[in-house]
């Protein structure tokens, strides 16, 4: 299955999500930056408010486009300590990445907040969103972060997601919502014919539209 972009892939993913259709209680949270791009469509064709959470992944050593764990917005860190010993990533790289990636975390948390502020989501049914799975890290991490928040309901929903990844979501969520699982995952660009680059600026006028529109 492919994606002609994040967009397509949001509508089609609100398709099987109308359970939540202006429901009270719920919230759509995109995972920054490319989840938000997805969530927003399915937040607008559900009728729901949208927000962000801003996770960071730690690459691998030679490998950044692999996750061996993540770091949730409360600063709650997940490691995978087996992926972390294969491709060589020692404790002192992985230390210096996560002061690297909480410094980006800290910039974009200032920025996105002054655009969406987020309260506290106790009691919320949280739609979680992100554009591919390909570890599960930065999804399982965030799940994890919304557990201690008491949250009521934690929805995991991607357009794509390798098929091993899917199983610890599926395990660690209260619902999952996938439409394509691929055993042979070869990355997550690769289900989509554009895959462009999410930037700031876009993140910012989704929210900022959706603040609108919800208000």
């Amino acid at each position: 299955m492919r994606f002609q972009d994040r967009k397509e892939a949001g509508r089609l993913l609100s398709s099987h999500l109308t359970s939540y259709r202006r429901q009270p209680d719920a919230i759509v949270l995109g995972l920054a930056r490319g989840g938000v791009v997805v969530a927003y469509e399915v937040a607008k064709d559900l009728f729901l408010p949208l927000n962000v959470v801003v996770h960071r992944k730690i690459g691998a050593l030679g490998y950044p486009e692999l996750a061996i764990g993540a770091i949730a917005e409360d600063g709650e860190m997940l490691l995978n300590t087996e992926m972390a010993a294969l491709t060589g990533s020692l404790p002192s790289f992985i230390e210096e990445e996560v002061t690297k990636e909480k410094e980006v975390q800290r910039e974009r948390l200032s920025l996105y907040r002054k655009a969406a502020p987020l309260g506290s989501l106790e009691g919320k049914t949280i739609l979680l969103v992100d554009d591919g799975v390909a570890t599960g890290a930065t999804l399982l991490v965030e799940v994890e972060s919304l557990r201690k928040q008491k949250v009521r309901k934690i929805v995991a929903i991607s357009p794509v997601a390798s098929i091993e990844a899917w199983q610890k979501i599926k395990a660690e969520a209260d619902e999952a919502v996938c439409l394509c699982l691929e055993e042979n995952f070869l990355g997550i660009s690769s289900f989509y014919d554009d895959f462009t680059q999410v930037e700031d600026e876009m993140i910012l006028s989704l929210l900022r539209r959706a603040q609108h529109e919800y208000k």
